[in-house]
């Protein structure tokens, strides 16, 4: 067991040293200066980021989101505030329109309108080697940061993940993907069986997911699991667990 436990506290380790770092890698996951960059017919390092991470979730679905997200590692320090449970499912679906709305058409449109990409410039946007030192950035990301604080703390536990994160969408239709194609990938298994009904799955899911159910029907696949193992490890039976196969 603390083995489990070390290893939910590397996770949080990672997690909000992600966010720490964020003012250096703001550029790398800002929409706006990714779409700026395409405009311009260069592809920049947010965006080659981005296509990472869609390839990434087709083998390890939202691990991004549970492990090295640094929107996810602020809302898990507001955990100390507001432990809220989200009640999982409700707007869920507003996330797909903020996608379409900041990421998609306005991406396409800056691409097309600059005839394409033409040049790939890893550092677009990271003047003097920090990358919200770039004109208005400043603005963009306390903007973001204000995002971040208003969903945890109005709505619950990881709220904007939940209802506005664009980028959680790119990883949700990775992880489709690979659930149409049925490759071998990681994911959570269950054994009903082992299951004793303790409710500590659910009770420390940070997404806030009715992880008992999932376990009692051996269905572990949600669009909303971060893949963080929290589930796996405070479960005193070890009815859960993190696989490849199947």
């Amino acid at each position: 067991m603390k083995n489990f436990i070390y290893r939910q506290k590397l996770r949080k380790a990672l997690i909000i040293f992600s966010f720490v770092l964020l003012p250096a890698t703001f550029a790398y996951i800002s929409c706006s200066i990714i779409i700026e960059s395409a405009s311009e017919g260069i592809a920049s390092g947010g965006l080659i980021v981005f296509v990472l991470i869609f390839i990434s979730s087709l083998f390890l679905g939202r691990l991004w989101c549970g492990w090295l997200c640094p929107g996810g590692g602020l809302q898990e320090i507001y955990f100390q505030i507001n432990n809220k449970q989200v009640k999982a499912g409700r707007v869920n679906w507003f996330k797909y329109l903020v996608f379409m709305a900041i990421i998609l058409v306005p991406l396409i449109s800056a691409i097309h309108s600059a005839g394409g990409i033409k040049s790939i410039d890893l550092f677009y946007g990271t003047e003097d080697g920090i990358s919200i030192a770039k004109a208005g950035a400043y603005t963009i990301f306390f903007v973001q940061i204000a995002f971040f604080t208003a969903f945890a703390l109005l709505a619950g536990k990881r709220g904007f993940c939940h209802y506005f994160c664009p980028i959680a969408v790119i990883m949700i239709l990775g992880r489709k993907t690979r659930n149409m194609l049925a490759w071998p990938a990681l994911h959570l298994s269950a054994e009903k069986d082992r299951c004793s009904d303790c409710m500590r799955c659910s009770k420390n899911c940070p997404m806030s997911l009715d992880v008992n159910i999932m376990v009692r029907q051996e269905s572990m696949e949600d669009s909303e699991c971060i893949l963080c193992g929290c589930c796996v490890d405070v479960c005193p039976k070890r009815a859960i667990r993190y696989s490849l196969l199947g």
